[in-house]
């Protein structure tokens, strides 16, 4: 696409003032915070088409602009409105040209559909202003119904007003004034000797056990968002759909049906062979684990029919309770699943024209043509959701104040379930990703589709709402995975590089104000991964809305002094770790095999960035050493030469800083060296997201080893 012809002073006015006006950013400073990078016209031209605008030269981009100033001025309500005060008023806005008092009738309507209606006489205000009082609000959601009129003229409005609290659930309070530890753990990678070559709910479930022994207070997980579970497509941060669950995830033994299904049985002694070989593997084989395990669950599901389809049983109820509960958005998932099978994983943008959408008569057909299958997809997630519960239930029956600790994918596969239920929500044309920065020169597209923030908030919030409330469901905290793009998304157009992409806004406080109002109703913490280039404004965001920050002892140097900050210069509120999943094991950050590894698939193109990476690291090695001795977790004439030494005294440091939450990765735990992802990397070079742990949750529980590297005994060594 060409950019639009340049006026005859040079810049382009319309273009300009419109990609403002809709949140595109003039100009971002880089990693370093020193380097200006000026967003180009060609940019702007691309990012508003993908919007939906035509600026193909400058009068296109004039056009669009006055439609876009006049039908704001059409609107007597704005779709949506986030506020922290029990009293605000609805405010409308008339158009020119009406007279200044009106009659004015409000109708507000909760969530249980219970309305209150009040009705009056105001006077325009300024602008065309007119505030109005609903009273006293709850927290919670509210439709609100304006109608005004004068002189038989009438404008009517509605609008989402959404009370929420000042602040989210406070770990003080959520932790009763304690400080605590907890394990993090990616699940797919969990080892144990009666899963099915991947970890599932029962190992979840065993892992919750150990950690109530050693005094854990929670298990953080990766993203549990369905996948279509098909190599390369794994990542558990590139989901289909972030609203369900990856049913890989099923622990069969656990489904109540495998007591009263003999076919079941059958296909799973049938399947001893093959289910041996999965449980030794050493990375998973997803299509593999689904392609042993989904002939069980439809026995399984053949068995509930025949028990407890259209029964008055207890499990019958619970599915229908469920299926209820889940409303339209599951029965939109389960019909796209059933879609997705018949086309074979292909792209839904690939499939027939009239299949492109939910609400097409074709899509209605085939639902009802396929209605046990479309029922098998809702019933997995009726049991996988049931299993969570269980975990999350004996979680708390065993002491873990928080439980389980869900994580929040940034975003979903273009072609997964989730766009295809959201027409008019994804954008095709620009995809989100991060900018240029030392571990990535050219930038990183992560090729997952850009959510438009207006038609976001024109939906009244209502995808961010259903994403927020389904990872609380069963969960006592939640980590926002880059919580820097509910303030600013980084979006690269399609076609080009991700060097030439730009910042666009987000209504980072109103998202933010959802997530407190859902954290406060479920009593959850939240926790914002805030890694990367932040903004000025987003550190003292988050702060003022109880969002625990991410901070990793990696990262937390002090570059002057050559060596790591001290434990007490960690703030309260955060979650402090060693790494993240992005990041080397302890393990391999000592050993230096993570840099080897990069260098062999390329992420490292030359030997003079290797020799560079490995000074660098040289000098990381020594401050950390040199930090662990100051701190007295290392005696001065012992080097931290093993592994375990240094696991221990790593884990003993993270446990001094004063963090309301503190993360021990069970690889580290473990003493993991190969990493589970190695970010910019295709998968065709490395398989990231399918390594599996080599010590089984088994031998952890009993290891010395593992007992050791907790860091119990350490951390009360009295600093020097």
């Amino acid at each position: 696409m060409a950019p639009p012809r340049r006026t005859p002073g040079g810049r382009h006015t319309a273009l300009r003032a419109l990609a403002d006006r809709l949140g595109i950013t003039e100009e971002y400073v880089d990693q370093t915070g020193k380097e200006r990078r000026v967003t180009s016209d060609r940019t702007r031209a691309a990012l508003l088409t993908a919007m939906g605008y035509h600026v193909s030269d400058e009068a296109a981009a004039t056009q669009a602009l006055a439609e876009l100033r006049a039908n704001e001025r059409e609107q007597l309500l704005p779709p949506v409105r986030v506020t922290t005060d029990p009293e605000t008023p609805v405010t409308a806005t008339l158009r020119d040209g009406w007279p200044s008092r009106i009659s004015w009738e409000l109708e507000l309507e909760d969530e249980q559909g219970q309305t209150t209606t009040r009705d009056g006489r105001a006077t325009r205000g300024r602008a065309g202003r007119v505030d109005i009082s609903p009273g006293t609000l709850g927290l919670g959601y509210y439709t609100a119904r304006l109608t005004v009129r004068s002189h038989g003229r009438t404008a009517q409005g509605t609008q989402r007003l959404i009370t929420v609290p000042t602040k989210c659930a406070a770990p003080e309070t959520v932790l009763a004034g304690r400080r605590v530890v907890g394990l993090i753990a990616n699940l797919y990678t969990l080892r144990s000797r009666r899963n099915w070559g991947i970890g599932d709910t029962g190992d979840l479930g065993a892992l919750v056990e150990w950690a109530a022994q050693i005094g854990a207070a929670f298990i953080g997980v990766n993203p549990l968002h369905a996948l279509r579970n098909r190599s390369p497509h794994v990542s558990p941060y590139g989901p289909v759909s972030r609203l369900f669950h990856n049913t890989l995830y099923l622990d069969l033994d656990a489904i109540p049906e495998a007591r009263e299904s003999g076919e079941a049985r059958t296909v799973v002694a049938r399947a001893g062979p093959r289910l041996a070989e999965l449980r030794a593997a050493s990375h998973v084989d997803y299509e593999a684990v689904m392609a042993a395990k989904r002939p069980v669950l439809e026995a399984l599901h053949r068995a509930f029919v025949e028990h407890h389809g259209g029964r008055d049983t207890a499990r019958g109820r619970a599915f229908s309770q469920y299926v209820a509960s889940q409303g339209q958005a599951l029965e939109d998932f389960a019909t796209w699943c059933a879609l997705d099978e018949r086309h074979e994983g292909r792209a839904w943008q690939t499939w027939p024209h009239d299949l492109r959408g939910p609400r097409r008569p074709a899509v209605q057909a085939f639902r009802e043509k396929e209605r046990d299958r479309v029922r098998f997809h809702q019933w997995m997630q009726f049991e996988l959701d049931r299993q969570l519960e269980d975990v999350q239930a004996r979680a708390r029956d065993q002491g873990l104040p928080i439980g389980l600790y869900q994580d929040l994918a940034i975003g979903t596969a273009s072609d997964g379930s989730d766009s295809w239920m959201h027409p008019g929500l994804f954008l095709d044309g620009a995809a989100i990703g991060a900018p240029p920065d030392p571990y990535a020169a050219a930038g990183q597209n992560w090729g997952l589709p850009a959510i438009n923030p207006h038609q976001l908030a024109a939906d009244g919030y209502a995808y961010w709402i259903r994403l927020v409330r389904a990872a609380l469901r069963h969960g006592g905290a939640l980590r926002i995975d880059h919580v820097l793009g509910l303030f600013r998304q980084f979006w690269i157009p399609a076609g080009m590089r991700g060097a030439d992409g730009a910042y666009v806004r987000f209504p980072g406080d109103d998202l933010l104000g959802i997530a407190a109002l859902e954290s406060v109703r479920a009593n959850a913490l939240i926790v914002g991964e805030d890694l990367g280039t932040v903004p000025p404004e987003v550190p003292p965001a988050l702060e003022r809305w109880g969002v625990l920050s991410s901070k990793v002892m990696y990262f937390e140097t002090e570059v002057r002094h050559g060596r790591f900050k001290s434990p007490r210069a960690y703030p309260a509120l955060a979650l402090t770790t060693a790494n993240t999943h992005d990041m080397p094991t302890i393990a391999a950050f000592w050993r230096e095999t993570d840099i080897d590894l990069r260098a062999k698939v390329g992420a490292i193109p030359t030997r003079r960035a290797v020799s560079a990476a490995r000074r660098e690291r040289a000098a990381a090695r020594e401050a950390l050493a040199t930090t662990l001795i100051d701190e007295g977790l290392w005696p001065t004439a012992e080097a931290p030469v093993t592994d375990l030494a240094l696991r221990e005294a790593v884990h003993a440091f993270l446990r001094r800083t004063p963090s309301w939450l503190v993360g021990l990765s069970v690889d580290d735990l473990a003493g993991e060296v190969e990493p589970v992802n190695l970010p910019g990397v295709a998968p065709d070079r490395w398989a990231s997201w399918t390594r599996r742990m080599t010590m089984s949750l088994e031998d952890m529980r009993v290891s010395a080893d593992v007992q050791r590297a907790l860091g119990v005994e350490r951390q009360w060594i009295p600093s020097p």
